[in-house]
């Protein structure tokens, strides 16, 4: 493959596609060449504003023959299909998560991924998040010892529609995922999952059956433990945070605030702006550094793009999640 910019076909264009179509227009690596979504006004506007020929079937985009990478940011539901007609032609994708709901699904497509040898990269943005991957490798380094607790903080502004909460697979496939994939990212090595979750201030989930709040316990196979929170909800703003602990000391990833400007008065001392509100402004630089490693990845590179195989894993937890957290049980897993 040349150096040349590698020609992208986009497959959905909601808010995450929107994200994708601006990072694949402004890197010197990659042009945006079709888009395509069945509602195809949506289609239009992305093209108008980032290039590409649109069409309101995957199916014509697959067989332009002037597509080197596919980039999927279409419904869960349509992953599986999309990701299985681009290894078919042997284009490489880049997928949002999770690949699908149901992990059969997911088995079934594993084997046709495996013998293709096509690159196939799940949309974990949050391993390309500078200051996370900071972490990981000083980590890796032995900067702290081998690695004994990893904690991981994650809440959402404010919960979803409802709407959205009764297609979303619920809070461990939908929010956790990312979560699961983040303490892989450290400890690939999952044997055992513990969670509690509970409903204590959404309606929405608690007309779905979901959980708004969850507390994850999962033990890798060296004995370390990583801890899982999530909220649907946080009055401070989107918060994300990390530790990493371990004998010979411990690092840290706190929040992103709007402002680095603080107020000092005789009512308050060192008063600061909200944190950043969303995973759009939180996580720019790593769904761009994302894009980075895909191509990478493409042409054969050195790449930390996580894998078809990553995507597997963070579902079985996910799923072991769901299980223990309604049957009250901790379950034993195995993710390779």
């Amino acid at each position: 493959m040349t150096d040349a910019p590698l020609r992208f076909g986009l497959i959905g264009t909601g808010r995450i596609g929107q994200v994708h179509a601006a990072n694949i227009a402004t890197s010197p690596d990659t042009v945006l060449s079709w888009v395509a979504d069945p509602m195809v006004d949506g289609a239009h506007a992305v093209a108008e504003r980032f290039g590409g020929r649109v069409t309101d079937a995957a199916d014509e985009l697959f067989a332009a023959g002037d597509v080197d990478a596919v980039l999927i940011a279409s419904p869960t539901p349509t992953h599986v299909d999309l990701i299985a007609q681009a290894v078919d032609r042997g284009i490489p994708v880049l997928c949002e998560k999770p690949i699908d709901l149901d992990i059969a699904r997911v088995e079934a497509l594993r084997p046709k991924v495996a013998a293709s040898g096509v690159p196939v990269a799940l949309g974990f943005n949050r391993r390309f998040d500078p200051a996370f991957a900071e972490v990981q490798a000083r980590v890796a380094a032995g900067e702290i010892g081998a690695l004994e607790q990893l904690t991981i903080i994650s809440r959402d502004p404010a919960a979803p529609p409802a709407a959205y909460i009764g297609v979303s697979g619920g809070i461990f496939r939908d929010m956790t995922i990312h979560d699961f994939d983040m303490a892989r990212f450290f400890l690939p090595d999952i044997v055992e999952v513990t969670a509690v979750g509970t409903t204590t201030f959404d309606d929405g989930a608690r007309e779905h059956g979901d959980f708004d709040t969850a507390v994850v316990t999962l033990r890798a196979a060296s004995g370390a433990v990583v801890t899982v929170i999530n909220s649907r909800h946080s009055a401070v703003g989107y918060d994300q945070r990390l530790e990493a602990f371990g004998a010979r000391g411990s690092l840290q990833v706190a929040n992103r605030s709007t402002s680095l400007v603080s107020l000092s008065t005789a009512e308050r001392v060192d008063a600061r702006a909200p944190f950043e509100d969303f995973f759009l402004q939180r996580y720019a630089d790593a769904y761009a550094a994302e894009l980075d490693a895909f191509v990478a990845l493409v042409r054969g590179g050195a790449s930390t793009s996580p894998t078809f195989e990553d995507g597997r894993a963070a579902l079985v937890l996910a799923d072991a999640a769901q299980r223990s957290a309604t049957e009250h049980v901790s379950v034993a897993v195995h993710t390779d």
